[in-house]
């Protein structure tokens, strides 16, 4: 029996709702306000766990069951005790335990995607995609970013896979050269959907770009503006994109007649650095390329600045160009001249792929979607109408 704190009287002491998780009286006698207070140790609980169903249906005084239902939409429960039962719930801080709702039904409702590094505008954007194609199916979205770290990716895919998602969505780091971690015995059966940067070993669904098509286009379209030595800056030769961008480079010079010269073929981790290094290299060669494909437009970039401080101007002197059409390509000037890959695209269409192997299940056939980019020319690659390189931002 409770005591009203400040006349003593039990006899006239009512519940009156709930304060921070608190049950709340109030004492007729004294029209007093005041809350049960709890020893240290039931507090101390009290934080530590969750507020659970049991909880609630002891606030209220009915079943766990009819809890459920009520917090369900069940129409058998009548509209006051429905109320009350709100009222003890969001006073109480009550959540579904989402870990025993899918141990139950073996679905979360969640779906896993990792990507390399969030602070890239491409990136982002895949998200964007995915989320919004996601959300519109009842998906929650879990985003992990690798850092462009094996070590990073295979402990995300791990925590992802043990979180129990329903999908796993990857671009791979520029570090993963083994896969294993993605392959089904891994991955507990998870559906697996690669996108950007894919594994031929692993066979799952998969959105790709049209990498050999667009670095052919990029490097006919310098060819076009009168340049014949084409130098490329590739990514690391582990990542199938570079080898499909540099094949398709190669390719254009060989429709044209051009000679393949190693020199002007670079190999590097897109880091800045070894960008810099590497045009430093070009420029020192008794014939120095007339014209750049750099395969990463952050790369891209770091030549535009890099040319700058050489007092060289793009494109008179030097053209550029770059894969990846963000919006600084067009703040600058010139502006770059690059391959739109279209991120929300591919985005949305990976989450397609993962919702048609939910349906589909046993049915499901991994099949490839390929997204074709599109060559946005500007004036870093309009030989004979650029003026001095400088920046406008």
């Amino acid at each position: 029996m409770i005591t009203c704190v400040k006349c003593k009287q039990s006899s006239s002491v009512l519940k009156a709702g709930f304060v921070r998780g608190r049950q709340r009286f109030l004492c007729k006698a004294c029209d007093y306000h005041f809350t049960e207070e709890k020893p240290a140790g039931q507090l101390t609980e009290r934080r530590r766990r969750q507020t659970t169903i049991g909880d609630v249906a002891k606030a209220v005084g009915v079943a766990s069951s009819t809890v459920s239902r009520a917090l369900n939409g069940h129409t058998d429960i009548s509209p006051t005790t429905r109320q009350a039962i709100l009222d003890a719930a969001r006073q109480l801080d009550y959540h579904p335990n989402l870990l025993a709702q899918s141990l139950k039904s073996r679905e979360t409702h969640t779906l896993g995607v990792i990507i390399p590094d969030i602070e890239r505008p491409f990136f982002a954007t895949v998200v964007s995609g995915i989320q919004d194609v996601a959300s519109e199916a009842g998906y929650r979205v879990m985003i992990c970013q690798s850092k462009e770290s094996y070590q990073t990716e295979v402990s995300n895919v791990q925590a992802l896979v043990a979180s129990r998602v329903d999908g796993l969505l990857i671009c791979h780091s520029r570090e993963t050269r083994n896969f294993d971690h993605v392959k089904p015995e891994a991955c507990r059966g998870v559906p697996v959907v690669h996108f950007d940067r894919v594994s031929d070993e692993v066979d799952s669904a998969k959105v790709i770009l049209d990498d050999w098509n667009g670095a052919f286009n990029v490097t006919e379209h310098l060819i076009q503006q009168g340049a014949r030595r084409i130098a490329i800056l590739a990514g690391p030769e582990t990542l199938l994109i570079s080898r499909n961008r540099l094949a398709g480079y190669q390719h254009a010079l060989k429709r044209y007649n051009l000679d393949l010269r190693p020199e002007y073929e670079v190999h590097i981790e897109f880091q800045t650095e070894e960008a810099v290094a590497a045009l430093d290299n070009w420029l020192a060669l008794p014939e120095p390329p007339d014209a750049i494909f750099a395969i990463n437009y952050t790369n891209a970039f770091d030549l535009l600045v890099a040319l700058k401080k050489r007092h060289l101007r793009v494109p008179d002197d030097i053209a550029v160009v770059g894969f990846g059409d963000e919006f600084m390509a067009s703040m600058i000037e010139p502006g770059l001249t690059t391959v739109n890959l279209h991120p929300y695209r591919i985005g949305q269409q990976a989450a397609r792929l993962f919702l048609e192997q939910v349906r589909e299940k046993e049915d499901f056939q991994p099949r490839t979607f390929v997204i074709s980019g599109d060559l946005v020319i500007r004036g870093s690659s309009l030989k004979g109408k650029g003026d001095s390189f400088s920046l406008s931002i």
